[in-house]
């Protein structure tokens, strides 16, 4: 890529970089945009171009400038030593574990992690005879206690995407590369813009690049951020399973980052707003947004992190399955589904069950999860307070 950006980017604003960098329109023609590249065959003119593998692209699957330009811009932001997109957040999570762990290693899994994650190491991990353990999310540094000779990776998500706790990661870290374990960081809720897990201490960092990098609902992606050390082993697995992201793809996602930094600007604003506005209700008995000082991991949030996310949770007083049925059904602006990261807002009913082992969740009432859009704020406010009030009348 553009070796003069790359040198200058740490002097500039995140809102410059997100700009101007990974992108050549001098190799593009002039054209301010990377354009789609498709194609599974490069063509070498001599044998000796062929054997000498010298070219900057040797097959398609190993990626191409579109998906370069994504994988430059966001190895920046994260201060990463190499990154690279694959097709989904899933994807990223997989790939990073699996570059850590082989047979007979154990892992260990924050409590409040992503569902599919869990149902990974759960299923297939197991199959490949890899044991998986949670963890309490808040746990620090006692997770030394928990290690193993075989303990050879930490997967953590802060903060998790449901319940919202903030995790220790430099005592993670600590922990981790203590016993001889790597430290994965699932980044997506804060974005590279307001969380550095590596400058942290983490060796792996990992988004969901479908949510707050697209930011328009219309594409999946994810990111594998690593250390030089860390490297060598996510691009062989990367690369020996076969995971590549198509230009068409890479070209959303790029061009979703160009506005990072604006909408991240404009999500926190309203969902601190909306949060803080939900608090002072008296049907509400409590919000879950490691911003508020309410929240019992704040002061760790605000070690950590530069600023929030657009997605936090509500949870209502105890009430039958219809109440919750008629807060979700009626919604008029916010609707229900499963990502998170767009223009439009949403919200989902969260039910914690199976999917809390470690660290079972016992408060009782109705949690609700809300991703905060880009619509008027007071509009989402009425819509929220007709919600409130239909699940009550239905208590």
């Amino acid at each position: 890529m553009n070796d003069k950006k790359s040198s200058t980017a740490k002097h500039q604003s995140v809102e410059t970089v997100l700009t101007h960098h990974g992108r050549t329109p001098e190799d593009q023609f002039g054209f301010v945009n990377t354009p789609v590249y498709r194609g599974s065959t490069v063509l070498f003119k001599t044998l000796d171009d062929m054997a000498g593998q010298t070219q900057r692209f040797a097959y398609g699957r190993a990626g191409n400038p579109t998906t370069e330009s994504v994988e430059a811009l966001v190895n920046e932001l994260e201060g990463a030593y190499r990154t690279r997109l694959v097709p989904s957040g899933l994807a990223a999570i997989t790939i990073a574990v699996l570059s850590c762990l082989k047979a007979g290693d154990d892992l260990l899994i924050s409590d409040s992690a992503y569902e599919p994650g869990r149902s990974f190491a759960d299923g297939f991990l197991k199959r490949m005879g890899v044991s998986t353990r949670y963890y309490d999310p808040r746990i620090g540094a006692g997770i030394s206690a928990l290690m193993q000779p075989n303990t050879k990776a930490v997967l953590a998500e802060s903060p998790g995407s449901l319940t919202f706790e903030v995790q220790d990661i430099p005592a993670l870290a600590a922990a981790a590369h203590a016993n001889g374990a790597r430290l994965i960081v699932d980044n997506s809720w804060a974005s590279p813009l307001f969380h550095q897990p590596l400058a942290l201490g983490a060796d792996l960092v990992v988004h969901a690049g479908t949510k707050m990098f697209v930011g328009h609902s219309d594409a999946f992606a994810g990111t594998i951020s690593a250390t030089e050390a860390a490297w060598p082993e996510v691009e062989s697995t990367r690369a020996l399973l076969g995971f590549f992201t198509s230009g068409d793809e890479a070209f959303l996602v790029a061009r979703g980052l160009r506005t990072l930094a604006i909408r991240m600007k404009e999500h926190q604003a309203r969902a601190l707003d909306i949060a803080s506005w939900l608090e002072a209700q008296p049907e509400v008995l409590q919000v879950l947004h490691p911003a508020l000082p309410s929240h019992p991991d704040h002061a760790l949030f605000k070690r950590d992190f530069t600023g929030s996310g657009s997605l936090f949770s509500v949870m209502l007083a105890p009430a039958p399955r219809a109440a919750v049925a008629a807060f979700v059904d009626g919604l008029a602006l916010f609707s229900m589904g499963y990502s998170w990261g767009g223009f439009e807002s949403l919200c989902i009913p969260v039910k914690l069950g199976s999917n809390r082992t470690a660290k079972p969740w016992t408060a009782e009432g109705n949690l609700f999860r809300l991703h905060i859009g880009l619509e008027g704020v007071d509009d989402l406010k009425a819509d929220l307070s007709a919600a409130i009030q239909r699940y009550t009348a239905a208590r």
